[in-house]
């Protein structure tokens, strides 16, 4: 039925031109069908709107949506581009021949509990049964024996994320620095081998490919948005010129919403914020516009400064979903859906040797988080500095060992992505710890 992740947001961003305004989403969760099984699988979400409109009123904006969408329905619950119904209305009651109010559907569909439990884990569902949550609904659905997953895209509906899926593969990000003075391999990178290298990270196995044009290692100088935008722009439109890229991500590092607008527009899919909106305000509305994945990391202060911020006085796990949840909620008042938001514990920034080696250690505890479950999370700690004080490796060479040790530490933990320098080596390691921990 075509990219379902586009239909979907058609259908959100219809329901804003219409004055029907999203305020919030759920995760996208992939089900197989119900009923008519012969049909590609389904994506269900759940969004929170503002509206003046009464419970009919809306219910024809949104079947006059569905129409403007093309949907056409061939037989009953069969293949269908797009579907929207209404769940709840507020704490009103409707009975009504064209509609009712909390939907029938909600106790036995874990397709609609899922994403509804989201956004309003504790409402009751009915005021009769004040003590009885929706979550409570879901808590009691009888085990079926498949796991259902959330799905974040990375270009498309095509290739994406699916972080509870028990046997997923972990997915390489290959790092492709164009900066002159990144701290692992500044100024390798230039036109003259750039093909090179991106033909090495591909052949060696990544399915991402994340391109750099300023350095945030601590202490570096920043560059103008101009020459950021200048150096990684030519980067990404030969990575999509060439065959061998044509089911490639691109993502792009930067926290700047100039380079990440420029960078989209030169086929790039994904925006690796480091600062996750920090550093720069007009960032969260860009990629809100942009209809675009993001990456939110965890970090404190600036590249700057962010080595003397490493106090967390209730508690590194704590304090970084704490802090991450902030960042999650402005990215969704912006207008981000939550579907479009990868999470990173921001190893290496405004941490300690120690706090790093905690990160890693206890990384299954930070996603299971309370509001961060279904998100997916990308770990990214190739030849960072703490590797080369465990290790004793001062050349970033050298580090290829202990960050292996990171990498299988990162699969163990429920990492769905990993951000890397040695991309075939690298794939060697997620394959082995896909295979202990992710068995098929």
């Amino acid at each position: 039925m075509g990219d379902r992740v586009a239909e979907i947001e058609h259908a959100c961003n219809e329901m804003d031109r219409r004055g029907i305004r999203v305020t919030r989403t759920s995760s996208l969760w992939e089900t197989k069908p119900m009923y008519v099984l012969d049909q590609d699988p389904f994506l269900n979400g759940a969004c929170e709107v503002e509206t003046d409109l009464e419970p009919l009123a809306l219910l024809d904006q949104l079947q006059a949506i569905e129409r403007d969408l093309g949907r056409r329905k061939l037989i009953e619950k069969g293949p269908r581009n797009i579907d929207l119904d209404i769940l709840l209305y507020g704490d009103e009651i409707v009975n009504h021949n064209r509609l009712t109010v909390p939907h029938v559907g909600i106790p036995e569909r874990e397709f609609v509990l899922r994403p509804l439990s989201e956004l309003v884990p504790s409402k009751p569902l009915h005021a009769s049964k004040p003590w009885k949550f929706i979550q409570h609904y879901l808590n009691e659905l009888p085990p079926t024996g498949e796991t259902l997953s959330s799905f974040t895209p990375l270009r498309d509906a095509s290739q994406g994320l699916t972080p509870l899926v028990p046997n997923r593969r972990t997915q390489i990000m290959g790092i492709l620095n164009l900066t002159p003075d990144s701290f692992s391999d500044g100024g390798k990178n230039d036109m003259r081998n750039l093909g090179d290298t991106v033909l090495r990270h591909i052949h060696g196995g990544a399915t991402i490919i994340d391109v750099g044009g300023q350095s945030t290692a601590p202490g570096r100088p920043e560059v103008s948005a101009e020459e950021e935008a200048s150096r990684i722009i030519p980067a990404i439109e030969f990575i999509r010129s060439i065959p061998e890229a044509n089911n490639i991500a691109i993502s792009v590092d930067t926290y700047r919403a100039f380079v990440a607008e420029k960078a989209v527009a030169s086929g790039a899919d994904i925006i690796n914020d480091v600062s996750a909106g920090l550093l720069d305000p007009d960032m969260f509305s860009t990629v809100a516009r942009l209809g675009k994945t993001i990456c939110l990391m965890h970090m404190r202060g600036n590249p700057q400064n962010m080595t003397k911020l490493t106090n967390y006085e209730d508690g590194l796990i704590p304090t970084v979903a704490s802090e991450l949840l902030q960042r999650i909620s402005a990215a969704e008042k912006a207008g981000i859906r939550r579907w479009r938001i990868i999470l990173d514990p921001g190893i290496g920034f405004a941490k300690t040797v120690h706090q790093n080696l905690e990160l890693l250690r206890r990384l299954d505890e930070l996603r299971a988080w309370p509001g961060l479950g279904a998100l997916p999370w990308l770990v990214g700690s190739s030849r960072k500095s703490f590797v080369g004080k465990v290790t004793r490796a001062e050349e970033l060479s050298d580090r290829i060992w202990g960050t292996a040790a990171t990498i299988a530490a990162a699969v163990q933990g429920g990492a769905d992505m990993v951000r890397v320098h040695d991309v075939s080596e690298m794939a060697k390691v997620t394959a082995m710890s896909d295979a202990i921990w992710r068995p098929s």
